[in-house]
């Protein structure tokens, strides 16, 4: 009798976990949350601006790692090597240079970039009809943070006035594609991958200005990886 109830427990304990592991889903990674949510803009309409999405395959296999803007602060404190890259979905211009991001960082074998959504953090300032600056949408205090702390390898923030003139917003800004090689703390290369022959982010690229792109990122990841001490320069790139 003893035997039989022990049978029993067995065979009702093995139906359990069968069904247990069929049922059970592992959690999505980073890398496929990256590709899903990249790749389910392809060929969508643009709230912005109404154009068409540029359709783009995403790497199974990419490096990268979902972090927020505080996360990259306290790394920077810390004194940490890594590269960190700002954009966001829908932004045409990172959709135009993020394979091959994604391509150089797996030929040289880095498996950690990590992605921070610039759009959810950063301030939006406007020109009223005054021409005066007006901060439409306040950034986060790790964005404003993020500034002080990547001042040296960040551009200006600027914005067209009602005559079409560029006007200073006062302040520093991360773009996107912002793609920046921090060393031990300290941000030494701040790259965006852009071809210098691509004028607007929708346009057809080019095997030449992929070709751009690569090198471009190739160069500005490798100062992480091999030789920090080019990182001041990228004349030697």
């Amino acid at each position: 009798m003893k035997n039989k109830f022990l049978i029993i427990t067995m065979l009702f304990l093995t139906l359990f976990t069968l069904t247990a592991c069929k049922s059970y889903k592992p959690e999505n990674t980073d890398a496929k949350k990256f590709k899903d949510e990249y790749e389910s803009l392809n060929g969508t309409k643009r709230q912005k601006d109404s154009k068409i999405i540029r359709s783009i395959n995403i790497s199974e296999n990419n490096p990268m790692i979902y972090k927020e803007a505080k996360d990259i602060v306290k790394m920077i404190n810390n004194k940490e090597t890594f590269v960190v890259y700002f954009g966001f979905a829908d932004c045409p211009w990172c959709r135009s240079v993020i394979p091959t991001l994604i391509d150089v960082a797996n030929d040289l074998e880095l498996d950690t970039i990590y992605y921070v959504d610039v759009k959810q953090i950063r301030d939006t300032i406007t020109i009223d009809e005054n021409n005066e600056l007006i901060t439409s949408e306040k950034g986060t205090d790790d964005y404003y943070e993020l500034i002080k702390l990547l001042d040296n390898v960040l551009s200006d923030y600027t914005i067209k006035d009602n005559d079409g003139n560029s006007v200073s917003a006062q302040e520093k800004r991360i773009y996107a594609p912002n793609i920046v090689s921090v060393v031990d703390g300290e941000a030494k290369v701040l790259e965006s991958g852009i071809s210098d022959k691509q004028t607007d982010g929708y346009m057809e690229l080019t095997d030449e200005m992929i070709e751009e792109t690569y090198k471009k990122f190739k160069c500005s990841i490798e100062c992480v990886i091999e030789n920090k001490n080019i990182c001041s320069s990228k004349a030697s790139c």
